[in-house]
Formats: C-alpha cells, sequence, structure tokens
C-alpha cells in the first residue's frame, strides 16, 4: 500500500482510534499477517470504488479494523412451544458462547391471534415460540439480563405491539432504555413481496413502522429501529441481484416515508438494518454484500443528503440458505452452511446466523444446533479470516464480479422508479412476478441436470434411513398456554385494559404516534390479538391481488 499517502494516513488515524482483539492474528505457522493489504498505487477508480475499509464507500466493509476489533455477533434463530421450553434453549444458547440472541414465533403470533383462537388450533408452539401477552414476554427471558445480551426478533404484522412487550418488559425491570441492543425485524414490504404474513394494508403498515422509527430515534438510540430483509426474497427463490435490488428498494421507500413525517435523515438512518441471505454460489455472496456497501453507500449520500458516516454505513445480519439445505443425507448440510457462513464473514457481516442440519425436517434440536454454532465458533478462531481486513479485496473477479451486481442492480432500480414505485410494483405484482420467473428457471437447471444439488441430484442415496433426532412439540404446550391466558384474563385489570385499548382506538383515528400507546397497553397485559384487533378497526385487512 502507498503508505505515504493522505488516504492510507486517514485510514491509519482511524486504526489508531479504533479498539482491537487481544488474540494472536499470525497465521498457523507464525507468519505475520498485516491488518490490510492494498495497491502500491491508489489509482482515482480504486478511490472511487473500493478505497480502505471504513471508508466510503465503505466496500471494504463499515469498519477499519473490521473482525480485528470486534467479531461479528454470532446468533441462532431460536424459538419452539412454550416460552418456558425457548428460555432453556436461550440459555443453552448462552452457556454454549452465543453472543446474541434471535427469536422465532410460531404463526399464531405471526399473524397476531391469540394461543387461545380457535384458528390458532394445532399451531401454537410449532415452528416458533407462542407470546400472547407481556406476561409471555416476562417468562420468554426470565433471568436474563436484556441490557447485557442483543436481542433479534422475527415478525413482520404484529411487530409493532410484540416489540411493545419488549420494551414493557424492559421498563418492569428497570432497564435504561438506552441499554438495550438488538432490532426488530417489521420489514413489512418483503412480506408483501415474499413471504406473506401481514395483516394491515401497505399504506397503514408504513405508518405503522414510521411511528415505532420515530420512538426508537427519540426513545432509544443504540436500538435497530428495522432489519430490512432480503432472506425471504432470496428464500422465495430470487437471484442474488433480485435480493439486492428490492431490498434496498424497500430501504429507501422506508426512509422516504420517515422523511415525508417530517425525520431528519440523519437522526434515524443510522440505526436502520438489513438482513441477507447467504447461498451456495460463494464468490456471488461476498460481491452481493460488497456492492449493498457501495449502493447504499452513494444513494443516501447522493440522492437523500446524509451526511453522518453512521448513515451512510450499511449494517447487515446473514443467515445462510435454508433454501438450500436437504432432506436428503442432512449432514451435508453442516458442510453447505459452513462455506455459506464463511462467504458472509468474507463479505463483511456484523451478525450471523447459521442453519442447523435438520431443519428441513424439524425445529432444529439441541445437538444441531450446537454444531451450528461451533460452526461459527471454527470460523471465528481457528480459520484465520477475521485476522486480516478483506482478504479477497483486489481480487479481479471479486471486484468486476461486485461492479457486475451493482450496475444490475441499478437497472432494476431504474425499472421499479418507471413503475411507480416499491408499493405500486407490490400492488400490481412486478416483483412477485420477477421471483417466480427466477425461481423456475433455477429448479428448470437442476431438474435438467444442469446444476447440481449433491443429494438431489447427484450423488444420490438410495433407500436411505435418516438416523437423527427430531424435536417435537406435545400437545400439552396449547393446553398450557390456552390456561395461562385464561388465567391472565381473570388476574389483570380488565378495566385498565379497556381505557389502554380506547387509548389505541383514539390513537388510531387521531393520527397519533402508536408506540407509546401500545406500550401502555402491554403494561395493563392487553394480549396480542386484543391489540390487533382494535387497529384492525380503522386499518383493515390486506387482500392480495391475485398475479396471472
Amino acid at each position: 500500500m502507498k503508505k505515504n499517502s493522505k488516504y492510507y494516513k486517514i485510514w491509519k488515524d482511524n486504526i489508531l482510534k479504533s479498539k482491537c482483539r487481544e488474540y494472536n492474528f499470525d497465521t498457523i505457522s507464525s507468519m505475520p499477517n498485516d491488518l490490510l493489504y492494498g495497491p502500491s498505487e491508489e489509482k482515482e477508480d480504486f478511490l472511487k470504488n473500493i478505497n480502505y475499509p471504513g471508508e466510503f464507500p465503505y466496500t471494504r466493509g463499515i469498519h477499519s479494523n473490521m473482525y480485528r476489533g470486534k467479531l461479528w455477533t454470532m446468533r441462532q434463530f431460536a424459538g419452539f412451544g412454550s416460552p418456558e421450553e425457548t428460555n432453556q434453549r436461550f440459555k443453552f444458547l448462552l452457556n454454549n458462547g452465543i453472543t446474541g440472541l434471535s427469536v422465532a414465533f410460531d404463526m399464531p403470533t405471526l399473524m397476531g391471534y391469540d394461543c387461545d383462537n380457535e384458528i390458532s388450533d394445532g399451531e401454537v408452539g410449532h415452528c416458533g415460540v407462542s407470546i400472547s401477552s407481556l406476561k409471555d414476554m416476562e417468562v420468554l427471558f426470565d433471568e436474563i439480563d436484556l441490557s447485557k445480551v442483543s436481542v433479534s426478533m422475527t415478525i413482520n404484522g404484529p411487530a409493532v405491539i410484540i416489540f411493545a412487550f419488549y420494551v414493557a418488559l424492559a421498563k418492569k425491570k428497570g432497564i435504561n432504555l438506552n441499554d438495550i441492543r438488538g432490532t426488530l425485524q417489521n420489514d413489512i414490504l418483503k412480506e408483501y413481496i415474499a413471504q406473506k404474513e401481514w395483516i394491515y394494508p401497505p399504506n397503514e403498515s408504513m405508518r405503522i413502522i414510521v411511528d415505532m422509527i420515530e420512538y426508537c430515534t427519540d426513545k432509544m438510540p443504540n436500538y435497530n429501529t428495522i432489519s430490512i430483509s432480503g432472506y425471504h426474497i432470496r428464500e422465495a427463490g430470487s437471484t442474488a441481484v433480485q435480493e439486492l435490488a428490492f431490498t434496498l428498494a424497500n430501504g429507501f421507500t422506508y426512509v422516504e416515508h420517515c422523511l415525508k413525517r417530517g425525520l431528519n435523515i440523519d437522526d434515524f438512518a443510522p440505526r436502520l438494518s438489513f438482513f441477507f441471505n447467504s447461498h451456495s454460489d460463494f464468490f456471488e455472496e461476498i460481491c452481493k454484500y460488497r456492492a449493498a456497501r457501495r449502493i447504499w453507500a452513494r444513494i443516501l449520500k447522493e440522492k437523500y443528503n446524509a451526511k453522518n458516516e453512521k448513515s451512510l454505513k450499511l449494517k447487515f445480519h446473514t443467515q445462510t440458505a435454508g433454501y438450500s439445505l436437504t432432506a436428503q443425507q442432512p449432514e451435508n448440510n453442516i458442510t453447505r452452511t459452513a462455506y455459506q457462513a464463511l462467504a458472509a464473514v468474507l463479505g463483511g457481516t456484523q451478525s450471523l446466523h447459521t442453519n442447523s442440519m435438520d431443519e428441513t425436517l424439524a425445529l432444529p434440536s439441541e445437538k444441531a444446533v450446537e454444531i451450528a454454532l461451533r460452526t461459527q465458533q471454527i470460523l471465528a478462531y481457528e480459520t484465520g479470516v477475521a485476522n486480516v481486513v478483506d482478504p479477497l479485496g483486489g481480487s479481479w473477479y471479486i471486484e468486476s464480479l461486485t461492479d457486475k451486481i451493482e450496475n444490475e442492480c441499478m437497472e432494476y432500480f431504474s425499472e421499479i422508479e418507471t413503475r411507480g414505485g416499491v408499493l405500486n410494483c407490490i400492488e400490481d405484482g412486478f416483483f412477485q412476478k420477477e421471483i417466480a420467473d427466477a425461481s423456475k428457471f433455477y429448479n428448470d437447471l437442476i431438474e435438467s441436470n444442469s446444476r447440481y444439488v449433491i443429494g438431489i441430484n447427484k450423488f444420490i442415496k438410495f433407500e436411505e434411513k435418516i438416523d437423527i433426532p427430531i424435536l417435537k412439540i406435545s400437545e400439552e404446550v396449547q393446553n398450557k398456554q390456552i390456561s395461562s391466558i385464561n388465567l391472565l384474563k381473570k388476574r389483570r385489570n380488565n378495566t385498565k385494559v379497556q381505557k389502554a385499548l380506547d387509548s389505541i382506538d383514539k390513537g388510531c383515528l387521531n393520527n397519533e404516534n402508536l408506540m407509546p400507546l401500545i406500550i401502555d397497553a402491554a403494561l395493563s397485559y392487553a394480549t396480542l390479538e386484543e391489540i390487533v384487533n382494535t387497529m384492525k378497526k380503522h386499518f383493515g385487512e390486506w387482500q392480495e391481488k391475485a398475479i396471472i
């Protein structure tokens, strides 16, 4: 590198201000590693498109020393059965070295129904934890210090209510809201595009999300207010470019709605975060993350006039590709996940979840989730990939593919704008059709043996016997949760509950920020469904148009 250049000196000055982990960063053979490697000459294209890590446009990462300063947050998606069972899984993960919790909710909770609604029958505690009230949230995080651990929650339609339960819990525990860290997925746009778990129509949902962003910007400055998700777009069958383009377009839409509310971009943008998939094409995924940072930084600066460098730095969580996992030869999923995790780290992720080998068959067992966590830990501490910042930077292939992904992404932005923006594209089915076509193309390649998936169309094991433990949810979970909510409704102050619900009703009508009102309702032990239904009276429900 050109160590006498002003750009190098800026980066070096930032390094001197940064913390460094106490660790041996040499190779296993004791060969010393420099923190960073780069070109001997800083040509214009290098400074414009690549630059030093921690420097605009952040292609090489958002921090000057990346993982030498702080490793990525190691999360494992967890949630099943009752709050008590999930609480035990959380403690198991924390005792095994997890550094961030990630909560999965069951389908009734995701759709805004209490556990005692007849529509919830047979689904309570399946594929996630059952949460119907603040009481359930108290049990879920029993003996877990919310000021010490970052918590991510994957929920969308009723996200603001679940978040209110969480804030109410922090208040009851006497925790300063400044100390609360984590994120809420809360990205309703990707639900309309891909995952299909929504309650309210798009415009009403956007109002609720901006309410939450506005509240957190003022009251919870260290909380990431939304996790804008490409993960589910990719899981629905999109290409890497589509995942990136549609996700960033959603992000810009949230920015625009916040600006329309009157919020200052440099107040709220630093706490927007993203959630990407890590699929099996190793280099494509790495380049996708590099392109994401560069595009976000440039557009926030040039189009939205952001001044704060924290606004320009795209932070993201990564989860390995569920879509890539196979029920056949499930142990192979351990290997798939390891390579996908490696791509995420080499791409500069801030947080990572590694899928368990058994997730195509059932909720992960303790053994499977421990292997998934150990995959991250081995990656962090044994492979050396965290010892050097952006070790792939400058590769002709990497930089060329990054440019290509960026260019194709920009083409999608132009088409989305021509079609009237993200909300119009959702309503006319543009995103849905693009993803469906991409998914069909990929599956046709597999069906025709033009692309191999080990165990599916290559190296097949016939009459395979699956010999791994399967986690099953007992019927007793539902009965226990129903008994619990019935007891809650008998013991709470129902006059206070109704008063809190009436306040939400008026808030919807008067266009007030709903967050404080919903938190008050949570503290009164109003249930999830009671709050959802109060808001439904004003906002209605969304019905998707058929796409032909």
